[in-house]
């Protein structure tokens, strides 16, 4: 019973992290598809910077964990540091994430956000985001469609004395030196101390105690799932599904992504009587909706919201499909990349991170031009 309470205790502490989340995103309006559409339109660069900051305090997170000895992040669910690095899965699933979260308002997380405040528009988009996620995972849709042209092209880095992908041993590798912990530290160091340059040199940013605060929570609720899964705690964890007679689901070292969770959750409740398919993903992503519910009745800004057209029905549906497929294949989204895959400073969350927002000004562009045709 003893070993039971770690499996339970982990996923009532991921739901709680995750709750805290959800009302601090709903609070501060934290959307990374709204960081670029101000950033892009009109200049204002706040909620890029709160985005940055989430990744900076995530990323500082980590090094000292590492540095201590708390956590180990040598194998994860998805695994960022692998030395397979299939390029194309972060580029093109980058890019189709963007476009679709563009589409559909929001990205995985501020979906969750909004279909806990009363939005029925991002309700169907998470709908059918987990559908395609779902699909993605759990049938033979990748294995088919997607991994025979990916393959050729995958880059086994070990084979060029890169043991990982971390941008530490990348970069020891490329220099001929060999690799060494305390370099990897030094190199994310400078990589942290450079975001958070970047992030207050702006005065505006400084005087936002919303984008400070979004940040920060965000960045240190990715620290927490580390620290969680990747210490003491989840080797606990992983003894007690090692021993289980039903072994619980995605039991590794992780923290906080939306997209392949939501595929999770529909394999989940198309079998709830199977308990051992709640995980720390799922378990995350009803917690965000929870949080945003809880801040909407207590702040009293819950609404009912649903679709002003057919096109705008359309365009939903179409994200909610972009997004599904691009974060399955992408390994992330601009939370489970751009922010917790970042703070392992692996080079393929990078590359998503630069493609889900090229792939998000572009939809955007076409957006502009759709609008002025149509005027």
């Amino acid at each position: 019973m003893l070993e039971l309470n770690v499996h339970v205790q982990m996923l009532g502490t991921v739901f709680v992290i995750a709750a805290v989340m959800g009302a601090v995103a709903n609070k501060t309006n934290f959307c990374t598809m709204g960081a670029v559409s101000d950033w892009v339109n009109i200049g204002d660069t706040g909620r890029m910077r709160a985005w940055g900051f989430a990744m900076a305090v995530a990323l500082v997170g980590v090094i000292a964990l590492e540095a201590l000895g708390k956590i180990d992040l040598s194998e994860t669910f998805p695994p960022y540091r692998s030395a397979s690095f299939p390029w194309p899965r972060y580029l093109i699933g980058g890019l189709l994430f963007g476009i679709g979260m563009v589409f559909a308002s929001g990205c995985g997380n501020k979906t969750l956000v909004r279909v806990g405040s009363g939005n029925l528009k991002s309700l169907f988009v998470l709908v059918i985001a987990m559908i395609a996620s779902y699909l993605m995972l759990w049938s033979s849709l990748y294995e088919k469609s997607f991994l025979p042209w990916i393959q050729p092209f995958t880059i086994n880095l070990a084979s060029h004395g890169m043991p990982t992908q971390e941008v530490g041993s990348v970069i020891t590798a490329l220099a001929g030196m060999q690799p060494s912990k305390s370099l990897n530290i030094a190199i994310a160091s400078l990589v942290a101390a450079g975001l958070l340059i970047f992030v207050f040199m702006s005065k505006d940013f400084r005087g936002s105690a919303d984008n400070m605060l979004s940040g920060a929570v965000i960045g240190a609720a990715i620290v927490a799932g580390w620290y969680l899964t990747g210490g003491t705690f989840g080797q606990a964890w992983k003894e007690y599904a090692d021993m289980a007679t039903d072994v619980p689901s995605r039991v590794q070292a992780q923290s906080f992504t939306f997209v392949s969770p939501m595929g999770d959750s529909l394999r989940y409740l198309l079998d709830p009587g199977k308990l051992t398919l709640i995980n720390f993903g799922v378990m995350a992503l009803a917690g965000v909706i929870a949080g945003s519910f809880i801040y909407a009745l207590v702040t009293r800004s819950f609404r009912i919201e649903w679709f002003s057209s057919v096109g705008d029905f359309v365009y939903h549906a179409i994200g909610g499909v972009l997004m599904g497929i691009g974060g399955v294949l992408s390994m992330g989204c601009t939370v489970g990349q751009a922010i917790t895959g970042i703070s392992t400073l692996a080079i393929g969350s990078i590359v998503t991170f630069i493609a889900i927002v090229i792939g998000a000004i572009a939809a955007m562009k076409y957006q502009y031009w759709r609008m002025m045709q149509e005027a």
